[in-house]
């Protein structure tokens, strides 16, 4: 039988100090939140563990306390190769700080290394980051100093003529996951999450290491009661189960528990409710527009998750939207609950649905546009000492037949107005978005151009493509003066040869009637 423990047991019994540690989880959704908590509270009685590896492929936290943030104190934690950075402030902290050594690798392809570590592979070989920040020719996925002391994990190799990344795999000491039930030999469902992400390439990578696995669950059930087809983790593979209190255990970060988001459940369509007519829907509106029939669509945090609600709005079927965490169909959640979805036709674990988009699966892709460059290479990854991380943004946009970049044309402090048909900008942003070099290239539009890939950068007032020549600017929205609230707000000049006026349906509040 398997050991049924408290968290504070748990942690005491099967972490040790200097161990390496993976975490499930994705945003709010799934992760461990009452065994992440009691390491923090074990480190700050008694000083253990301390120098943990932390790594895992989802950013999971609320950007505040929640998640990882648990583990943002100085000394509990060494290194740490995560996927997206943003939502876990307090390890960024001590990421740029240099008090850990940090790595920022593909989300996807840290989901795949759970399977080649349970494999015995020696790591992950993909092109997946080639010219992107994490290709050891620029950065190496080397977050600061420390990282750059311990070593690159990325090499570049040449595969039958052709350049690949090899990405090298570590041990897994302790795996960390959260499921729905367990019965007294361990097995565990997941029946009642809205995702079932990496738990179980993440349990084998650590079995597979001689290491030890911690299961969260919601309630232990006697051994014969669950049904086996509905089993995602065997209990050969746990060694521990804790049971968590309620608030410890929220379906997402944002939700205590949606029927609708764990499949139990449908909701009407129309229920959701429409976006209000603000910049934010100009651009979704502009970017549902590059919808092709039957598309197989992800859709990226921020501006992007607003598509969602356009597909609702405009009752455009057809479609078929997707996220990184493994929903396929339905409407994708937004916010503290992005990685789950309303009315989902599949869940997938996160590791298959990068297969899928690593090779080609995607027809549209639908992500945020916080850097452009003249190149047309975007930056989402890094701005000094912010790190929001490159999460599944670069396996998306490097594959995708089609990318489109979402975003406001300024930052910080845009204004905005709608009326007749035109828009106003009433108060500009005071940081340009479109400018000589990004910071750091998370997409390389030279990659984009040497595959062939449709590119497209869309904000409320302006609409480019990359195109042989560059960076084109091919539209702008009805009320909008080409140098005033165009050019000069851009650090370099597009290639501007056939302007055309952005369709004025996205300027009036009421459907547009899309349809494909």
């Amino acid at each position: 039988m398997v050991k049924i423990m408290t968290a504070d047991e748990a942690v005491k019994t099967l972490i040790k100090s200097g161990d390496t540690v993976s975490f499930g989880g994705f945003v709010g959704a799934g992760h461990p939140e009452e065994i992440t908590f009691a390491i923090e509270q074990e480190f700050i009685s008694n000083g253990s563990p301390s120098d943990l590896t932390v790594m895992y492929a989802a950013g999971m936290g609320d950007g505040k306390e929640r998640g990882l943030n648990h583990l943002g104190i100085e000394g509990l934690v060494s290194k740490i190769i995560g996927g997206h950075w943003g939502l876990v402030p307090k390890l960024q902290k001590l990421a740029v700080e240099n008090k850990l050594a940090a790595y920022n690798l593909p989300q996807g392809v840290i989901t795949q290394m759970y399977r080649d570590i349970a494999a015995g592979k020696p790591g992950v070989i993909t092109h997946v980051g080639l010219k992107t920040f994490v290709d050891p020719r620029l950065e190496g996925g080397m977050i600061n100093d420390k990282a750059r002391e311990a070593g690159s994990m990325v090499e570049l190799i040449n595969i039958g003529n052709q350049e690949k990344l090899f990405y090298k795999v570590i041990p897994i000491d302790v795996a960390i996951i959260r499921a729905t039930y367990a019965d007294t030999h361990g097995n565990c469902t997941m029946e009642r999450e809205g995702a079932t992400i990496d738990g179980l390439s993440i349990v084998q990578a650590a079995k597979n290491s001689g290491g030890k696995v911690i299961v969260q669950v919601e309630q232990v059930v006697d051994f014969g009661s669950l049904d086996s087809r509905l089993v995602k983790i065997p209990g050969i593979y746990v060694d521990a189960v804790v049971v968590s209190k309620p608030e410890n255990h929220m379906q997402t970060f944002g939700t205590y528990f949606n029927p609708a988001y764990s499949g139990e459940t449908r909701i009407p369509i129309d229920s959701i409710a429409p976006l209000p007519m603000d910049e934010r829907k100009i651009i979704a509106r502009r970017a549902a527009m590059e919808l092709v029939s039957n598309a197989v669509v992800n859709l990226g945090l921020g501006v992007p998750e607003g598509i969602a609600s356009i597909v609702a709005e405009e009752n455009i079927q057809g479609m078929v939207l997707t996220a990184e965490s493994g929903v396929i169909g339905g409407v994708p959640a937004g916010g503290m609950d992005f990685g789950v979805t309303v009315n989902a036709e599949c869940v997938l674990d996160q590791p298959y649905q990068f297969d899928f988009y690593d090779g080609g699966g995607l027809d549209v892709a639908f992500l945020g546009l916080a850097e452009m460059d003249a190149q047309g290479n975007i930056n989402v990854s890094r701005f000094g000492t912010k790190l929001p991380g490159c999460g599944g943004f670069i396996n998306i946009s490097q594959n995708s037949k089609k990318v489109v970049y979402c975003g406001t044309f300024t930052a910080v402090g845009l204004k905005v107005a709608v009326a007749d048909g035109k828009l106003n900008i009433l108060q500009e942003g005071r940081s340009k978005k479109l400018i000589n070099k990004v910071g750091q290239i998370t997409f390389s539009g030279e990659y984009a151009k040497e595959m062939g890939q449709q590119v497209f950068y869309i904000t409320e007032r302006a609409v480019f493509k990359l195109s042989d020549k560059g960076v084109e600017l091919i539209e702008i929205a009805p009320g909008i003066d080409l140098d005033k609230d165009v050019l000069q707000h851009m650090d370099f000049r597009p290639i501007i040869d056939n302007v055309k006026l952005m369709d004025t349906r996205i300027f009036t509040d009421e459907k547009m009637g899309l349809h494909f």
